[in-house]
């Protein structure tokens, strides 16, 4: 190949010619030395070759210029090839012999290479269209509607009636006092076990119990009575595995004092010992599952603090304004999903299904991100796993394993090996922990609701045949989005807009029935 037409010049003829046969044998050095064409090189694309020999002419072209004989300096030689060797180098790749395709390839979306590829470009026009269509429904919502969040929506006169659960929910730090005190006596060994193991059970049932009989006996909303049963449920969580984690440490105590060395095989940093500083900062922390000791972070970013509390400041205003705008209005103008027309009722769950999904997942990220990585900030707790990426899981029983990490690991922990350690078979124990899943989400909104109808008890139970389903699929077809599938339809498409039609259509007939009465 001739690449005399190349506008690199120089000052003498000779020099010209000389640099110009050094470019040329670099070019065909570098992509095969005996007249081989482009597609015989190992890069991937004809871009690369471009570029790799235009670098190959630059290094050749400031060789030739570096000689002192050629009457020219090499920086000016280098200066006044830069465009002409581009120029060789494009043609040179770019020539109608170079073969075009090298290899065989998969199309970016094809099955086979859909999930190796960068997918960022989908996922910011998902943003910009949800953006412009809901700033579309916004818009139309409030030109049809006008505003409805009511002036009172986070404080009202009502509110001061709500001063009964206020009280009690500072009482709650009692009932950590006292299992503190009988753990100490414990240790002491003023106490036997069984009778630890009972005056555990008696405490832990109080903590529930009291806050269910102060919201069945007050006239408090809903929201604060979903509060208060939402911390009586992590002390009860707390305390639980306050007793089954110092039950077991003394356990291994024994054995070890009996010459059983079970400290390593425990993979055990801690002696037995019970503080009542551990059992404070256990209290507080976030997480569910008890040690004397935690992994802690280094300082407290105080603007990292300021900066997530804004954060959670936005989405809440942006929950409150999803409820009020959109699902209140929705869940008024609507009947009963079961006293009324299946098409009807099913076009009121989809409408409703999707300002729902909204506040579940600002829900998430407030609670779960937000408010857990403060709290673990100002406390310097360090292991920050609060959840996985479920949104990516395959099964039903894989998302219950991601999306709420610290309740997760308290089922683990204290629940289900427990039982498999007793001889209760893997299947029992599963649906034995969604029973007590289920339990606790019928007592966070049956009790401030004060009806008990199981609703939320059945659709945390339903969870079990979709696990299986779910289960099922994935192992019959690989690598399948199957799973996610159904549970994000039967989950949160039509499972909580049901619920919440459901309970709130019961909560009001309680209501008319209760004003007839009177």
């Amino acid at each position: 190949m001739a690449i005399c037409n190349s506008p690199v010049s120089v000052t003498t003829s000779s020099s010209s010619s000389h640099a110009d046969s050094d470019l040329d044998f670099s070019i065909r050095k570098r992509f095969g030395g005996k007249g081989k064409a482009v597609a015989d090189s190992s890069l991937e694309t004809e871009t690369e070759a471009a570029a790799a020999a235009v670098l190959e002419a630059e290094k050749s072209v400031g060789e030739v210029g570096s000689g002192g004989d050629r009457g020219e300096s090499g920086s000016q030689v280098v200066r006044n090839g830069e465009n002409g060797v581009a120029e060789v180098a494009a043609k040179f790749a770019y020539r109608p012999c170079a073969p075009a395709h090298r290899k065989v390839k998969e199309s970016p979306l094809s099955s086979d290479a859909i999930f190796r590829q960068s997918h960022a470009g989908l996922f910011n026009l998902c943003i910009v269209v949800l953006v412009a269509v809901n700033s579309r429904l916004i818009i139309e919502n409030l030109m049809k509607y006008g505003w409805l969040i009511r002036a009172g929506f986070w404080f009202s006169s009502k509110s001061l009636r709500d001063w009964p659960l206020f009280m009690c929910c500072l009482t709650l730090p009692i009932f950590p006092l006292a299992a503190f005190v009988v753990e100490k006596l414990a240790q002491q060994k003023y106490i036997s076990e069984q009778v630890v193991v009972s005056l555990h059970i008696i405490i832990t049932t109080a903590a529930v119990l009291f806050p269910v009989l102060v919201i069945l006996r007050c006239d408090s909303a809903v929201l604060s009575g979903v509060t208060l049963m939402l911390f009586a449920c992590i002390v009860w969580l707390k305390l639980v595995s306050f007793a089954h984690t110092n039950y077991d440490m003394r356990a291994v105590a024994k054995l070890i004092d009996k010459g059983d060395d079970l400290s390593t095989s425990l993979n055990m940093d801690y002696p037995y010992d019970v503080n009542f500083k551990s059992l404070a900062y256990f209290m507080v922390a976030p997480t569910l599952c008890y040690q004397p000791s935690y992994p802690r972070s280094t300082c407290i970013r105080k603007g990292w603090v300021f900066r997530q509390f804004v954060k959670l400041a936005i989405f809440t205003g942006v929950m409150g304004f999803i409820i009020e705008q959109y699902i209140n209005p929705i869940v008024q103008n609507s009947q009963h999903p079961l006293k009324g027309n299946f098409f009807y009722a099913l076009e009121r769950i989809l409408k409703l299904s999707v300002p729902n999904l909204y506040v579940w997942l600002c829900m998430f990220y407030c609670f779960f991100h937000l408010w857990l990585n403060i709290l673990a900030e100002l406390l310097r707790f360090g292991d920050r796993e609060f959840y996985k990426d479920w949104w990516n899981a395959k099964t039903v029983e894989e998302y219950w394993r991601m999306w709420n990490m610290p309740v997760h690991k308290w089922m683990v922990r204290h629940l289900y090996f427990p039982c498999l350690r007793n001889g209760i078979s893997k299947g029992v124990s599963v649906v034995i922990a969604f029973a007590i899943s289920a339990i606790f989400h019928e007592l966070c909104i049956a009790v401030p609701c004060h009806m008990f109808k199981l609703w939320a008890f059945i659709g945390i139970m339903f969870q079990v045949p979709l696990v299986l389903v779910t289960n099922y699929l994935q192992n019959k077809f690989r690598n399948s989005m199957v799973g996610n599938m159904i549970f994000w339809l039967f989950f949160s498409i039509l499972g909580q807009p049901m619920c919440v039609l459901l309970y709130y259509h019961d909560l009001m007939n309680r209501k008319e029935t209760t004003e007839s009465s009177l």
